[in-house]
């Protein structure tokens, strides 16, 4: 990435450091749902109260994993159009094998068009060969 602009690089570094970071979100939510899920639950609170406080620290932690995994998809979105405004030699390329492609074929077709006619050409020297003929005989 040495030839790419000082803001290309800054946003890759960007999407990187932003998936770093989601995805580290998402385990250590995930981590403490199955910690939670695990616990021995002897303490000094209540067991209902401390169901509730864990079933609430559960639901915010789920939130915390859909909201990085939305965050991720985002990010997927801004990679997609990254790629699409940036990959200027890959389009280059392909528009350059397209070309190649539809000369290749119209030469082909040129051939076939040119064979056809000059069988036309044949076909026809002959019907008017034929033609002379026959009106040549009845003519005697």
């Amino acid at each position: 990435m040495a030839n790419t602009p000082q803001a290309k690089n800054a946003l890759l570094m960007s999407f990187k450091s932003q998936l770093s970071s989601d995805v580290r979100s998402m385990l250590v939510n995930f981590e403490e749902i199955l910690k939670m899920a695990c616990r021995d639950r002897n303490g000094q609170i209540q067991e209902t109260t401390q169901y509730e406080i864990d079933a609430l620290e559960m639901q915010l932690r789920a939130a915390n994993v859909v909201r990085a995994a939305d965050s991720l998809m985002k990010l997927v979105n801004d990679l997609k159009e990254y790629h699409i405004l940036y990959d200027f030699p890959g389009i280059d390329e392909e528009i350059k094998k397209n070309c190649e492609l539809i000369q290749a074929k119209t030469l082909e077709y040129d051939e076939k068009i040119g064979k056809l006619a000059q069988d036309m050409a044949d076909e026809l020297v002959a019907l008017e060969e034929e033609f002379y003929e026959y009106g040549s005989r009845n003519l005697d």
